[in-house]
């Protein structure tokens, strides 16, 4: 049987839950939800389907010591950090030389740093059964999770026609993938019953992997080729200092999954949440009567619907509705919830002013 890995990305920076999140601590590395990091959480979802020295990390280049602290469980020398952003296809493809330079027909999972999930006898079982198949047949396996409502959040996998049920879960087809939509959109694709989230969490071997990338990302399969070599003579970021500068920006969504024809979906029935911004922390926390969610010290007088974390000092609210109010570090943030998903284009303006780098 082939070795079976994982490799964990973890290169995001979490701007959405600045000031909480900064580049020097971003989300993964924090306990946003539950008692440890979320790398540490990902890290003991494998326990007893991928043991820890088979795991690697892919993070930037700054965070490799930080992620090392946050995620003990893990071998230091298996915490990777890129010089530079190169988006997900280039991280799989460091990943993928990793594993290859260990086991070339080994079976390995692409996993995040940053997601919850729950029902984790469930996960386990999607990713061996996922290993079992593409162990077994030239397929890139991806993880699509049961739609709960029409998020407009998420990219959406179609699913097609039966393929597989292996460790107890179902595999299927994927038809195609499709971004992410409006919410009538995505009311329609749940009426269909063929819509999965698309997790962005794939599984496949490594000559399927490299066989994939020389057909539809030859730069890639390059990349992983090189970096296979250097892995073997334990230089990897000597290799990647040598490579990243040249490579351009691309998903791996944008390098396979969108062209390869041999895409099979797991049907993902654990629960899933890519905890994208401050409003999903509603979920992961009880709320008051009054419908506020409140983490650290708190008070709030004929308020509701507010979210509200403050950080080692007292936030009180009066007659407010429905914000995210935010103190950490220095900082306050104060928006309506329906505008969280633009604390990203406040940090973004926030860098381009300068002056508060020792913020962000």
């Amino acid at each position: 049987m082939a070795g079976r890995y994982a490799v964990i990305m973890s290169g995001g920076k979490g701007e959405r839950f600045w000031p909480l999140s900064t580049s020097k601590q971003p989300k993964q590395l924090l306990a946003l939800v539950g008692d440890k990091p979320l790398i540490a959480q990902a890290v003991d979802r494998l326990d007893g389907v991928v043991p820890p020295e088979n795991v690697f990390v892919v993070t930037n280049a700054d965070l490799v010591e930080a992620t090392r602290k946050a995620a003990p469980a893990i071998p230091p020398a298996n915490i990777i950090g890129e010089p530079m952003g190169r988006d997900t296809a280039a991280a799989v493809a460091c990943g993928g030389a990793l594993v290859k330079a260990r086991d070339g027909q080994a079976v390995f999972a692409v996993l995040t740093a940053d997601q919850v999930m729950g029902d984790l006898g469930l996960f386990s079982a999607t990713i061996r059964g996922g290993m079992d198949l593409a162990e077994q047949n030239d397929i890139l396996v991806t993880i699509g999770i049961r739609p709960t409502y029409p998020a407009t959040g998420f990219g959406y996998i179609e699913s097609g026609e039966p393929f597989q049920t292996a460790a107890g879960v179902e595999f299927r087809q994927a038809n195609r993938f499709v971004e992410k939509p409006d919410e009538a959109t995505a009311a329609g694709y749940l009426a269909t019953g063929r819509f999965y989230w698309n997790s962005g969490m794939f599984i496949w071997s490594v000559p399927s992997l490299e066989k994939a990338f020389a057909a539809h990302c030859p730069e890639m399969a390059r990349l992983m080729e090189r970096l296979s070599g250097y892995a073997r003579e334990g230089r990897i970021h000597e290799g990647m200092d040598a490579t990243y500068p040249e490579l351009r920006k691309i998903s791996v969504d944008y390098a396979l999954m969108e062209k390869a024809g041999n895409i099979v979906m797991a049907c993902g029935t654990f629960a899933w949440d890519d905890v994208g911004s401050w409003p999903a922390l509603e979920s992961h926390f009880a709320q008051d009567n009054s419908g506020n969610t409140r983490i650290g010290r708190v008070e709030a007088l004929d308020a509701g619907g507010n979210i509200v974390l403050s950080k080692d000092r007292l936030t009180a609210l009066i007659g407010v509705k429905d914000l995210v109010v935010v103190q950490a570090d220095g900082v306050t943030l104060v928006c309506p919830k329906e505008r969280a998903q633009d604390i990203k284009k406040l940090v973004v303006a926030l860098r381009e002013k300068g002056g508060y780098d020792d913020l962000l």
